[in-house]
């Protein structure tokens, strides 16, 4: 019983995967943006409410978006961000708008931001939610800068992310970074087309420099999930790659789901361990999901 619980869940994930694929394509094929997308749950006048953020990027525009919606009704505050602007005053502002009756913040400076090939920055910035004096969400790596301009403390419980969805493009490597594991702490994630031998497809996923899967058979194994442990927390590596062997470099993605489950669920000693640091037990885990959809570039 156990066992079919287990088999229709991985199915289940599956079917996630796809349907999540099949959207990534349409948008991507439509709009031909580089984005990254993360929803956090956050609260916001004693509720819980959504808050999406989207680092967008394509030929002609820069962009974040930011929703903040009401989890059980259809109100919403949007916010756009133009990154590409020539005013240099407007990568720091500030918009204000209501939750609840309760005046709610938005402040960024994104003047120093540095920036890579991601659509989103990797250092020197801020970009900050505040209501009723409470740092709701903090965005970056500028905290002692965003807390001394809001004049904001601590908010008493921190927002969760809870879903990260990306799109790369890279010829045989594709790198990003997700928050798994244990605690709020970043990991480099390498995901690396290889030749076992001659016309023989692999692909390893490394974890911090530390190869956790290697898929070798990729005709034969171009689905397929396993689980493996970050920080004594299991995660489970779902991934879809046919579009890469079959359909042609510019047709479709490789898409991967890196799905975290809680801190309880304990497997035997055989399982992938890729680190055996102590973790906080009195911390819980969040469920997070990370999808991610690599395009071939070769």
């Amino acid at each position: 019983m156990f066992k079919s619980s287990l088999e229709s869940e991985a199915s289940m994930n599956q079917k996630q995967l796809e349907d999540e694929k099949q959207t990534e394509e349409t948008i991507v094929n439509k709009f031909g943006e580089d984005f990254t997308t993360c929803i956090y749950v956050a609260k916001i006048a004693h509720i819980f409410h959504a808050i999406t953020t989207t680092w967008s990027k394509n030929m002609t525009s820069h962009t974040l978006d930011i929703i903040v919606e009401h989890l059980s009704e259809e109100r919403h505050f949007t916010c756009k961000i133009d990154l590409k602007s020539w005013q240099f005053w407007g990568k720091k502002g500030l918009k204000s708008f209501r939750v609840g009756e309760k005046r709610t913040d938005i402040y960024w400076d994104l003047r120093s931001a540095k920036f890579s090939t991601r659509p989103e920055p990797v250092s020197d910035y801020y970009v900050a939610l505040v209501s009723e004096g409470d740092m709701v969400l903090l965005i970056g790596d500028q905290n002692k800068e965003a807390f001394k301009r809001t004049k904001s403390l601590p908010a008493m419980l921190d927002a969760s992310l809870l879903h990260k969805k990306e799109t790369i493009y890279a010829k045989k490597c594709f790198c990003t970074r997700t928050m798994l594991g244990q605690g709020k702490k970043q990991h480099d994630i390498t995901i690396e087309s290889v030749l076992s031998g001659p016309s023989d497809p692999a692909m390893q996923i490394s974890v911090n420099g530390t190869v956790a899967i290697r898929i070798a058979n990729l005709h034969w194994r171009f689905r397929g999930n396993e689980k493996v442990f970050l920080d004594n927390v299991p995660v489970e590596i779902f991934w879809d790659v046919h579009d890469w062997l079959y359909s042609g470099p510019n047709y479709g993605p490789g898409s991967f789901i890196f799905k975290q489950g809680k801190l309880e669920e304990r497997y035997s000693d055989s399982e992938t361990n890729i680190n055996d640091e102590n973790c906080d037990l009195q911390s819980p885990c969040t469920e997070f999901c990370h999808f991610l959809y690599a395009w071939k570039t070769e």
